[in-house]
């Protein structure tokens, strides 16, 4: 049996790292309730503005804005959100598998097509290095609570990027924040923007349950576009210009909610990562703790013994 001290020793290593598990998933905690409340508020504006991204992508009275713009497939770029730090659990790793999975099933379809790749966080560039890709930009520290400020760039290098034909489709691998226990990793192509995928985002994104659904149900409220009720607009003065400045700003609304959502969802994998380390923590404490008792009574029963033989060798 292991001696008494060097099971103390554990029992002291464990302890600390109890410790800072627990301080961790507190921090954690806090910044997953914060980070949720502004992903959650932010829901009915973003759903409106794909609804509205919709309907321009139906008008035929105008001519669409150059981000509906439709041509041949000669370069793709996938963008993959990821984290900027580890200890999230399964958050990273969820993202990079259904990224892997869409790519095999996809395989005969990006054949033929050039593939560029975007990181945002700073492990999303480590996975692309090791996979000895083309990376064409990296965007990191979208901070704990993400402004405007810090998804414009991110918006603009992806919109200058199609303007400029630089890649002709670019589709975004995220997580979709759920519950605080489910996070959905999701693929999505948002340029060119039509109808047809608008649909798709909106179906996928929108809760089935919870006060949101249930307000919905009593309001009887959707979201999901209906090109049978699209009416055609009248803009003055200039279609052509409002239409283009409104396409920008509802595009970059759809990216600004997704990293909401991916920043809600890596908060809330990291509380219950350090949850479930902190709870492990706390059993090998008791573990060790029963393992010192037993190695310190089989020590004395041994001084015991030894005294007793002793003892009776002397009489």
């Amino acid at each position: 049996m292991e001696s008494p001290q060097n099971i103390k020793k554990r029992q002291k290593s464990v302890a600390n790292i109890n410790k800072i598990t627990k301080a961790m998933e507190m921090v954690a905690a806090t910044k997953m309730r914060r980070a949720q409340e502004i992903a959650l508020a932010s829901r009915p504006y973003a759903l409106a503005a794909l609804d509205f991204l919709a309907t321009v992508s139906s008008l035929h009275s105008s001519k669409l804005p150059a981000l509906f713009e439709k041509r041949d497939v000669k370069t793709v770029l996938f963008v993959l959100v990821s984290s900027d730090k580890g200890l999230a659990g399964a958050f990273n790793s969820a993202v990079f598998r259904k990224f892997e999975q869409h790519m095999k099933r996809d395989e005969d379809k990006y054949a033929k097509e050039k593939k560029l790749y975007l990181a945002v966080g700073e492990k999303a560039f480590q996975y692309l290095t090791k996979k000895k890709v083309e990376v064409v930009g990296k965007f990191t520290q979208a901070g704990n609570y993400t402004e405007l400020r810090q998804v414009k760039p991110i918006a603009d290098f992806i919109t200058n990027g199609f303007l400029n034909e630089k890649w002709d489709r670019v589709v975004i691998v995220s997580t979709h924040f759920r519950t605080a226990l489910k996070q959905e990793p999701h693929v999505r192509r948002v340029i060119p923007i039509d109808f047809g995928h608008i649909c798709e985002t909106v179906q996928e994104i929108t809760p089935e349950r919870g006060k949101f659904a249930d307000l919905m149900k009593e309001h009887n409220l959707c979201f999901v576009p209906n090109i049978a009720h699209v009416k055609d607009f009248l803009v003055e003065p200039s279609a052509d210009e409002v239409l283009e400045k409104l396409a920008e700003h509802l595009f970059f609304i759809q990216i600004y909610h997704l990293i909401l959502e991916a920043n809600a969802s890596e908060h809330s994998a990291r509380r219950m990562a350090m949850k479930t380390a902190s709870d492990n923590a706390s059993e090998l404490g008791e573990e060790l703790n029963l393992l010192y008792n037993k190695s310190r009574q089989a020590r004395i029963t041994t001084e015991i013994s030894e005294i007793s033989a002793g003892a009776e060798a002397l009489s």
